[in-house]
Order: structure tokens, then sequence, then C-alpha cells
């Protein structure tokens, strides 16, 4: 079985991860305090253990084609959060540059 396509799957959902460890970290500044540690300290743990996955994928993939699928998979999922969980707008050119993030790694996936 290629490895690539599974590869490029776990590197979404390691993308996800990510994502989670960020929203951890926002709550972890977002209260009156100047730091909430638990958070924090969670937020920090899900970025370590993502390492043992990175490295995995990136034995399988090229180092750019990675880079591309990451970040617009990040880019992604930080905006679901911050649309459905902390409420915020979206204007019309953010609205663009989503469909041309997705478009980019529809295109890019069936190449790599």
């Amino acid at each position: 079985m290629d490895k690539v396509p599974i590869s490029l799957v776990l590197a979404v959902v390691l993308g996800l991860i990510g994502v989670i460890g960020d929203f951890f970290i926002k709550l972890s500044g977002a209260g009156a305090k100047f730091m909430d540690t638990r958070w924090f300290v969670l937020g920090f743990l899900v970025y370590g253990l993502t390492a043992f996955g990175w490295f995995y994928v990136m034995k399988n993939i090229k180092l750019s084609t990675l880079g591309v699928f990451y970040v617009i998979s990040i880019i992604l999922f930080l905006v679901a959060i911050s649309v459905f969980y902390f409420k915020e707008q979206l204007n019309i050119y953010e609205g663009v540059g989503i469909t041309l993030a997705i478009v980019s790694l529809l295109i890019l996936g069936r190449f790599a």
C-alpha cells in the first residue's frame, strides 16, 4: 500500500491535533488572569505529542508538499474554531481566501 496518501491524511490529522493545542493555549490567556496554567500545560503537551506522528509523516512525504498540506489544514481548522467557538466574523476576502485554500489542497492532493 502506498504510504503517501496515508501520510497526507495523517498530516491533516496532526494539523487538527495541533489546532487543538492552539485552542488550549488561547483558553489559557482568555481569562482574567494573565495565564491559566492548566490550559497552557495541556496545550504544550498536545504540541509535544504530535512530534511522534510528524516523524512518520516526514519520512514519507516531501517536505514542500507536507508544508502546504499542514499550513492549509491548520488555517481551515483555526477558522472553524474561531467562527464556531469564539463567534468571530469572517469578511468576504477571508471567505475567498478559505475557498482558494481548499482548492489548493484538492489540487496538491491530486498531484502529490
